[in-house]
């Protein structure tokens, strides 16, 4: 039957490094769609080519087309546009979310079986999106943000410490940006809890520059984003979705009663497995976290009522 194939939608730095990164694995044969002429076409080939040095045989596809898209069993939506200066939050919302529409209908058409992976932002606004256009269950629809998110905290712990970051381990939930939710108490060095090891105001300063991860290297970069660690927090829930390794990830999911949040999009801990987002795990949350996500959520939830608003206008 070959390699299960796994496409990316958006050729540019996230997108492109997520099809690097999915080579480099020598599981999966990657297909790299966007619209520009030749941008996936190149990016393609030089991914290819670098296989003989780097160990894999990975067939890489560019195109600009879905038709090779088809029998797909996960795909990595990163197209749409950063805000640019001038531009309203309405503006970049109603621009994303045609982007992202227009490419799930593309997508859903030919590979009915599909898992969608978004990443696209404002993340999950997108997610909604996508659930509303392909109709697929719940679990076939999942948002990148929390693992991101989580990556970047361990990442300052460690750095704080002098620890190696494989042994902080780290759960942040709720939406993508200021009203992400990091969980202290699930929050470990070498499962020692952080608060034995971190003074409360050094822990509420790694967990602002947390909050503000993106916008720190979008200030560093002057002309650019992340892409590194996105397109890496991305590859880790595709190899935890094909593997079945039933990991438990904070994704951007639809609950659905869980958390005391119904209907409503936002980043919980999900069991990943091969049929998707198998469960989301429910944690014991204190007062003040549960208060924290449901107002993560009720943004979150503002935020779809505006994308709906502007699809229909």
């Amino acid at each position: 039957m070959g390699r299960p194939k796994i496409t990316v939608v958006g050729a540019g730095n996230v997108g492109g490094t997520v099809a690097q990164r999915l080579a480099e694995k020598d599981a999966y044969e990657v297909v790299l769609v966007d619209i520009v002429p030749g941008v996936p076409q190149g990016k393609a080939l030089d991914i290819t080519q670098a296989g003989p040095v780097c160990g894999y045989s990975t067939r890489v596809v560019g195109t600009n087309g879905y038709d090779e898209t088809a029998g797909s069993s996960i795909a990595v939506i990163t197209s749409g546009i950063p805000r640019k200066p001038g531009m309203s939050r309405d503006e970049l919302l109603a621009t994303n979310a045609k982007i992202v529409r227009s490419v799930v209908q593309e997508l859903v058409s030919r590979s009915p079986n599909i898992i969608l992976l978004l990443v696209t932002n404002p993340l999950d606004a997108m997610v909604h999106v996508a659930r509303q256009v392909s109709r697929l269950p719940k679990s076939r629809v999942l948002g990148m943000a929390g693992v991101l998110d989580t990556a970047r905290l361990r990442s300052f712990v460690a750095e704080e410490l002098h620890v190696s970051g494989m042994d902080v381990q780290a759960m942040v939930l709720g939406g993508h940006g200021d009203t992400m939710v990091p969980l202290v108490r699930q929050t470990t060095v070498a499962g020692t809890p952080i608060t034995d090891r971190l003074p409360q105001d050094r822990l509420a300063a790694l967990i602002k520059r947390t909050q503000d991860g993106g916008a720190e290297i979008v200030g560093l970069l002057k002309t650019g984003s992340a892409f590194y660690a996105p397109s890496a927090a991305a590859v880790d829930m595709v190899e935890a979705i094909m593997n079945d390794q039933k990991r438990v990830l904070p994704c951007a999911m639809l609950c659905e009663g869980e958390y005391g949040l119904k209907d409503v999009i936002v980043g919980v801990p999900v069991t990943l497995g091969r049929s998707g987002g198998e469960s989301i795990v429910e944690y014991e949350l204190t007062a003040e976290e549960r208060r924290a996500l449901q107002a993560s959520a009720d943004a979150v939830r503002e935020l779809c009522g505006v994308v709906d608003r502007l699809m229909t206008a």
